[in-house]
């Protein structure tokens, strides 16, 4: 009997092959390379592969979906899939010994899965319920794995080789990529790339209109997030940059 794979076991499999690629590539250093970015020269061209499909192919469609689907029926969308990923943020809390944030995500996914249609309304938020979202990448972090180079997935994008095996685990994990139905997982997985990208429009075209390296800038906000989610902060050699507010119609 022939397998079947998602959508996004399928980009994870070519995400894979292109850290595989990094690592035969080897480190592309020089004497102003910046340390935790050795192999800038080749995450260059990934970064450009991807913002290339993201111009040619996923802004498009994610501008679409943002003009056609009114506002509520996107908020719905996007509470549903956030109580998705919830789930396995309270088996990561667990990972990291935080009983507190997985009890309360716990009870965060009850209260929206049995009295918010499964999701589609946030009641957790009104009753004060925090978002303590996690990840295995993060799991890792705090278990006291180094972060390593940076790296840009194809596809996937920012990334750490930590990060990316996270990834692996988290993919295994996610509700929606284990579903039986190929159809009904491949649509799901779709509809919340679109919606994730839609949420970013205001953010990247501020970014795509400001004076500055848009590669440089998305390595920075990715390491030092990543950093703070774990309690720790990066070497970064460059100079910060601040994003302009999107400006409001």
């Amino acid at each position: 009997m022939m397998k079947s794979f998602s959508l996004k076991d399928k980009l994870l499999k070519f995400a894979a092959a292109g850290a595989v690629m990094f690592l035969l590539h080897g480190c592309a250093t020089g004497p102003g390379a910046n340390p935790v970015d050795p192999m800038e020269p080749l995450n260059r061209a990934v970064f450009n592969f991807n913002d290339g499909l993201d111009r040619a192919l996923i802004r498009p469609v994610a501008v679409v979906y943002d003009r056609a689907v009114p506002d509520l029926i996107q908020t719905g969308v996007g509470n549903f899939f956030g109580n998705i990923s919830d789930v396995w943020s309270v088996a990561n809390n667990l990972l990291q010994f935080k009983p507190k944030e997985a009890i309360e995500t716990f009870m965060r996914v009850s209260v929206n899965t049995v009295f918010g249609l499964a999701g589609l309304v946030d009641l957790g938020s009104e009753i004060r319920l925090a978002r303590n979202k996690q990840d295995f990448g993060q799991t890792l972090g705090v278990w006291g794995i180094n972060a390593g180079p940076y790296v840009v997935l194809p596809i996937l994008g920012p990334s750490s080789l930590r990060d990316a095996v996270g990834t692996v685990v988290d993919t295994q994990a996610d509700l929606v990529n284990n579903l039986r139905n190929v159809p009904t997982r491949n649509s799901l997985a779709t509809t919340r790339i679109v919606d994730r990208r839609a949420e970013l429009l205001e953010t990247t075209d501020a970014l795509d209109k400001a004076a500055l390296d848009k590669y440089t800038f998305t390595r920075d906000v990715y390491l030092h997030r990543r950093a703070s989610s774990i309690g720790k902060q990066p070497e970064v050699k460059e100079e910060r940059f601040d994003l302009p507010a999107p400006v409001v119609k």
